[in-house]
């Protein structure tokens, strides 16, 4: 089972070296209570929580909040960019075709292809980003593949 983020806090913003502002608070808070998040989702609950907030805001927030590694930025072909809380454990995600939706997935694990590349080019690869397609039981539910 993988590893709960941590609580969005004060202290956990100070330990990562940034200055714990009402708005980090509420948009670490929002990415931490909804994984893969655009940042107008992000907006629209921190608005809720806090009032007023510009797009530029939600996205100097959560640029710093990648840059210090508290949130991982994943940016899906045909899709807003998204944020979630869930950092450095190397998971992988599976995407919908047709309606969207993203799940977390762990990491493949055994002698898969593709999970080491042919050459690494003197690279010492520490991590492997891997999305897997397709359509999601509800979607193949309502319209059979054609």
């Amino acid at each position: 089972m993988p590893a709960q983020p941590p609580a969005a806090s004060p202290d956990l913003l100070r330990q990562h070296g940034l200055k714990a502002t009402a708005q980090r608070i509420a948009v670490l808070r929002a990415v931490t209570g909804s994984a893969h998040s655009t940042a107008e989702d992000v907006a629209t609950v921190v608005r809720a929580e806090i009032g007023t907030i510009s797009r530029q805001a939600v996205y100097d927030v959560l640029g710093a909040l990648v840059e210090v590694g508290l949130v991982r930025r994943i940016e899906p072909s045909r899709s807003p960019a998204r944020y979630e809380a869930r950092v450095d454990d190397n998971h992988h995600h599976l995407i919908c075709r047709d309606c969207g939706r993203i799940v977390d997935v762990d990491c493949a694990v055994g002698q898969m292809p593709c999970m080491h590349p042919s050459d690494d080019h003197g690279y010492e690869i520490d991590e492997a980003e891997v999305v897997y397609w397709g359509r999601c039981a509800d979607c193949r539910a309502a319209v059979p593949a054609g």
